[in-house]
């Protein structure tokens, strides 16, 4: 029989996500399979929640990585949270804050949302205005998002939500490990991310925190976590502690992938890793505006690892995506919802946020357009 995976191009991944894995991951993963409890895996499982407690600047106790991709992490943090006829309100400009809004509304909360104009950030006098006059249990928001390119001031939100009493759900999905997340120092209670992006280890995982005010409010529920497979009171036991409790039986070779992937962040120097990202943005936004191509999103509001570039009027943007990825092997992204058709997204994430990975593109990009 045909093996389909012998003929697999090797493709610069530079679209909003999965991002290029370093070859020490690629070796990580195909380390001894070792079993879900065995002691030594648990060293690993325990050094796993430290990186992430030190990337996400964080003290929280309840600190890891849900086996599931960061959909799953933006199910597990509202699935915890919310219980029916609660109030929730959700600041949406994009996919992701929609998706937010589905999950909420589907576990049957009373959904508020304020909603901004695509490719612009959330406003946070409005976020005031609206929580002055109005009691929230949880207010949630995306930090950077993915189908727009937008970094949201979530520091500022964050200052507001805590004036309020509103526990604060933040997703760092594509933020995580290519800029500075501070949730201790934003007052973010609940967090998510996915390790496809910055992180540059396959999809499979999503780091999630929780902080204490969050897990008190887990732990008196009135009702059961509706979801047995994201039920922190049940996760935790596997997570922690000497003795653990068997929930379910983790990805290991996937979590050697997380693992080996958060090391070379810190053996490079996480600020190094900020910077280079910066520079890879600056670089690619240089030469796509010699080339005559326009941002969608203002300087001041820009993520240096997803990047929405305007399609040019007449230009089907569909068939340029084609040939870059089979003349050139690069991918990018097409828009998502009002965008379609209208932006590229270019990530440049983790491993990929590289100036010779931008050259590359700009100039595949150049020889298509001509």
């Amino acid at each position: 029989m045909k093996n389909l995976l012998n003929n697999i191009d090797e493709v610069l991944l530079m679209g909003p996500g999965p991002s290029c894995v370093p070859m020490e991951v690629y070796r990580a993963l195909s380390c001894s399979t070792l079993g879900h409890m065995d002691y030594y895996f648990i060293k690993i499982m325990d050094e796993i929640k430290n990186l992430l407690k030190e990337l996400m600047r964080t003290k929280n106790r309840l600190t890891l990585p849900v086996s599931g991709t960061g959909s799953a992490g933006m199910e597990t943090c509202f699935v915890n949270l919310i219980e029916r006829d609660d109030p929730v309100l959700i600041l949406i400009n994009g996919v992701f804050g929609k998706r937010m809004e589905d999950i909420a509304v589907r576990l049957g909360a009373k959904v508020d949302t304020l909603e901004f104009e695509w490719g612009t950030p959330v406003m946070t006098d409005q976020v005031a205005e609206k929580l002055s006059g109005s009691s929230y249990k949880i207010v949630a928001v995306v930090h950077a998002e993915t189908s727009t390119g937008v970094r949201n001031p979530v520091d500022a939100i964050g200052q507001i939500v805590r004036e309020s009493g509103a526990l604060y759900l933040v997703d760092t999905v594509t933020s995580l490990g290519g800029i500075a997340v501070e949730t201790d120092g934003w007052g973010v209670d609940a967090l998510y991310s996915g390790t496809q992006k910055c992180l540059s280890c396959p999809p499979g995982l999503s780091p999630v925190t929780f902080s204490d005010r969050a897990v008190q409010i887990i732990r008196e529920r009135r009702v059961k976590v509706p979801n047995w497979y994201l039920d922190m009171n049940m996760v935790i036991q596997y997570w922690e502690g000497a003795k653990r409790v068997y929930h379910h039986t983790a990805p290991i070779n996937m979590l050697y992938g997380l693992y080996q992937a958060l090391l070379l962040i810190f053996d490079e120097g996480v600020e190094k890793v900020f910077e280079r990202h910066q520079a890879a943005h600056n670089r690619l936004v240089a030469g796509l505006e010699a080339m005559g191509l326009e941002m969608l999103v203002s300087p001041e509001y820009r993520l240096p690892m997803l990047n929405s570039v305007k399609v040019p009027d007449g230009v089907d943007e569909a068939a340029v995506r084609s040939k870059l990825r089979d003349e050139h092997l690069i991918e990018i992204g097409a828009g998502l919802g009002p965008l379609v058709g209208k932006i590229w997204r270019i990530g440049l994430m983790g491993h990929t946020a590289r100036i010779g990975n931008v050259d590359r593109l700009l100039g595949a990009l150049k020889a298509v357009l001509l």
